[in-house]
C-alpha cells in the first residue's frame, strides 16, 4: 500500500495532516492555551507548507458541534471539532447529545491540561492549567460517545485518527471523543510515515437476516391495515427511493412521527403526514422504521393484537437506558438494504390474487383518506390567512410558496410540516430527539457550508434562538460568507414547559395563572436587531398579512445581497 512521508514540526501538525488525508473537510474550533501546535499547523497549511481541514472559528462550542452536525448532513462526510480542555467539552455536550441520538459521526477533540507541572516542552505555564485538570476528562462524555481515547505519544497519531473515524462511521454511526495533552501535541517533530489511503476502514452495514426478512414479508402480505412509522429514515437520502417503491407497490401508508428527514416526497400517494394517531389505532401491523419513539404510549392507542416490526441499524436502540416498545420482530441492518430485501420477498405475494385484491382495496381506502386530509389542510390554511397574528401553519404555508425544490429547511421546533412540500430527499432536517436546544442556528450554517449552492432556511423558536448563541452564529455566518434566512417563531414563552404543566395539572394554579412561573420569556428582546451587528438584515413581523412581503425582502437580502437575514415573527401564544 502507498505510504506518505511527511516532515512535521509536531504531533499536532500530523493530527491535522491525517484528518485532511482521511477526507475531513472542516475543523470547527474554539481555541484555548492547548491549541498552540494546532494553530501553528493550520498557519503552515494556509501557506501551502502542510495540509489540514479548513478551519472554521466558532466562538461557542455548542455552535461548533451543531455546525459539524449540519455539515455532515449536507456532505455525508464526518467532520471534526476541537475545543478547549474540560470547559470547552462542557459547552459542547449539549450538541454532542443531539449528534449521538441522531447517529451523526463526528470527531470531537479536546485539549487536555498539561500533565507536567514543569520541565517539559508544553508544560503548565498559566494558572488555569491546575484548575482545569480532571481525574478523567472523558468521563464527561462517555455516556454519549461510541469511543473515547487520550493520545499518549506522537507515534499513535495515525492509529488514533483512523480508530476514531472508523468507529464513528460504522453503523450505527455516532460521535467519538479524543483528548489531546498539550505536551504530546507539541512533541513529535521529524518525519512521519503513514498509509494513504487508510488501512482501517469502517465496518460495512449489516445485511438483514434472510429468515426474519421472509417472516416480515409474510406478515406484511397478510396485513389488512399495515402502517409504517418513521422518525429518522431519510438521513441517507439514497435510501428514500427504496421506501417510495415499496410503499407504492404494496400500498403501505407511511407517517413521520417527529420526522427529522424527508422520508418520502410529500406528493407520494402513500405519504400520510406527520401524525401517527389517526392511523395507528386501526393498524394490525406496525413497521417501525428508524424510529426511536414511534408513538407515545400515554397518548396514542395501539391495538394490543397488532404485530410490531422494528427496522434499523440498531432497531432496539440499545443506547437508550429504557425503551420498551413492543417488538414481535426486529430486523438489524441497513434500512435501505432491508427495504430492498423486503420488496424482493414480497414480490411473489403481490401476484397472489387474494393478496393483490387486499393491496388494491387498501390503496383505494388510503387514497380517500389522503384526500380528506388534504382538504382539511386547505380549509385550515384559509382560516389561518384571516388571523391577525401569524400562526406556525401560516408561516409554513408562506414559506412553501417561495421555497424551491432544492432549497433546504432546517427546523428546531415542532413546525407545521403538513403545510409544506418536500419533493427531494435531503431538503429537510429536523432536530434530534435529545432536545438539546441551540442546534438549529449552527446546523443551518453547517448545511450551507456543505452545500453553498443551496438556499437554506432555518425555523426556530425564540427560546431555541437564544440557546443557539445568536451573536457567535451570526458572526460565523458573516465571517465565512454563509448567508441563511432564520425565521424565529416568537411566542414569548416556553410552550413545551407550559403545556407539560397543564397536562399534569389541568385545573391547578398554573392553569389559572396568566403568567405561570418560569414559562414566559418576556419582555421579549428585539431579536431582529442582533443580526444587524453582523451586517445582516433583520425585520419584525406582527401581522399575518405582512409575512409574505417580509419573507420576500429577507430572501432578497440572502439571494441578491449575500447577507444573512432574520425575521422575528410574533406568533399567537
Amino acid at each position: 500500500m502507498p505510504k506518505r512521508n511527511l516532515k512535521v514540526d509536531s504531533a499536532g501538525e500530523a493530527f491535522l495532516e491525517l484528518l485532511a488525508d482521511r477526507g475531513v473537510d472542516y475543523l470547527f474550533g474554539n481555541a484555548g492555551t492547548d491549541f498552540a501546535s494546532i494553530i501553528e499547523g493550520l498557519a503552515k497549511a494556509a501557506t501551502g507548507e502542510a495540509r489540514a481541514p479548513r478551519p472554521i472559528i466558532a466562538p461557542h462550542e455548542n455552535l461548533a458541534v451543531a455546525m459539524a452536525h449540519g455539515a455532515y448532513l449536507a456532505t455525508g462526510r464526518p467532520q471534526a471539532v476541537m475545543v478547549h480542555v474540560n470547559v470547552g467539552t462542557a459547552n459542547a455536550i449539549c450538541g454532542l447529545f443531539n449528534a449521538a441520538r441522531e447517529n451523526i459521526p463526528l470527531v470531537l477533540a479536546a485539549g487536555r491540561t498539561p500533565i507536567n507541572e514543569d520541565g517539559a516542552r508544553g508544560a503548565r505555564s498559566v494558572y488555569i492549567h491546575w484548575g482545569q485538570e480532571m481525574f478523567d476528562q472523558a468521563s464527561m462524555v462517555r455516556d454519549v460517545v461510541k469511543w473515547d481515547y487520550e493520545l499518549r505519544n506522537p507515534a499513535q497519531v495515525e492509529a488514533v485518527v483512523d480508530r476514531a473515524l472508523s468507529v464513528a462511521m460504522s453503523e450505527p454511526r455516532g460521535p467519538v471523543y479524543v483528548s489531546l495533552p498539550r505536551e504530546v501535541l507539541v512533541d513529535g517533530a521529524g518525519t512521519v510515515a503513514f498509509d494513504s489511503p487508510s488501512l482501517r476502514q469502517p465496518a460495512s452495514a449489516a445485511a438483514p437476516d434472510a429468515a426474519a426478512t421472509r417472516l416480515a414479508a409474510q406478515w406484511i402480505a397478510r396485513a389488512r391495515r399495515p402502517l409504517v412509522v418513521t422518525s429518522s429514515f431519510g438521513r441517507n437520502a439514497d435510501d428514500v427511493p427504496a421506501l417510495a417503491r415499496l410503499a407504492q407497490r404494496f400500498a403501505l401508508p407511511v407517517v413521520g412521527h417527529q420526522a427529522r428527514y424527508t422520508f418520502l416526497p410529500t406528493t407520494h400517494p402513500m405519504h400520510m403526514g406527520f401524525d401517527p394517531k389517526p392511523l395507528l389505532g386501526e393498524a394490525d401491523l406496525i413497521v417501525v422504521l428508524d424510529s426511536d419513539v414511534p408513538w407515545i404510549p400515554e397518548l396514542h392507542d395501539v391495538d394490543p393484537e397488532a404485530r410490531v416490526i422494528h427496522i434499523g441499524a440498531d432497531p432496539l436502540f440499545s443506547g437508550y437506558p429504557m425503551r420498551s416498545f413492543r417488538a414481535d420482530l426486529a430486523l438489524a441492518g441497513s434500512s435501505g438494504a432491508t427495504l430492498g430485501a423486503l420488496a424482493r420477498a414480497l414480490a411473489g405475494a403481490a401476484r397472489v390474487a387474494k393478496t393483490k385484491a387486499r393491496i388494491e382495496a387498501r390503496r383505494k381506502r388510503l387514497t380517500r383518506w389522503r384526500g380528506r386530509r388534504d382538504a382539511g389542510r386547505e380549509k385550515t390554511l384559509a382560516a389561518q390567512a384571516g388571523e391577525a397574528a401569524p400562526t406556525p401553519a401560516w408561516v409554513a404555508a408562506c414559506l412553501n410558496k417561495v421555497m424551491g425544490r432544492d432549497d433546504v429547511l432546517v427546523t428546531e421546533m415542532p413546525f407545521a410540516l403538513d403545510f409544506m412540500d418536500f419533493e427531494k430527499p435531503g431538503t429537510y432536517f429536523g432536530s434530534s430527539s435529545a432536545g438539546g436546544l441551540g442546534w438549529g442556528l449552527g446546523a443551518a450554517i453547517g448545511v450551507k457550508l456543505g452545500r453553498p449552492e443551496r438556499r437554506v432556511v432555518g425555523v426556530v423558536g425564540d427560546g431555541s434562538y437564544m440557546f443557539g448563541n445568536p451573536t457567535p452564529a451570526h458572526f460565523v455566518s458573516q465571517a465565512h460568507d454563509l448567508p441563511t434566512l432564520t425565521i424565529i417563531l416568537n411566542n414569548r414563552m416556553w410552550a413545551a414547559v407550559r403545556n407539560a404543566t397543564l397536562n399534569i395539572y389541568p385545573d391547578g394554579a398554573a392553569a389559572k395563572s396568566n403568567r405561570a412561573p418560569l414559562t414566559y420569556l418576556e419582555p421579549a428582546p428585539e431579536y431582529q436587531l442582533i443580526v444587524e451587528a453582523s451586517g445582516g438584515y433583520g425585520e419584525k413581523v406582527e401581522r399575518a398579512r405582512d409575512l409574505p412581503a417580509a419573507i420576500a425582502r429577507a430572501l432578497d437580502a440572502v439571494d441578491n445581497e449575500g447577507r444573512q437575514a432574520v425575521l422575528n415573527v410574533l406568533t399567537h401564544q
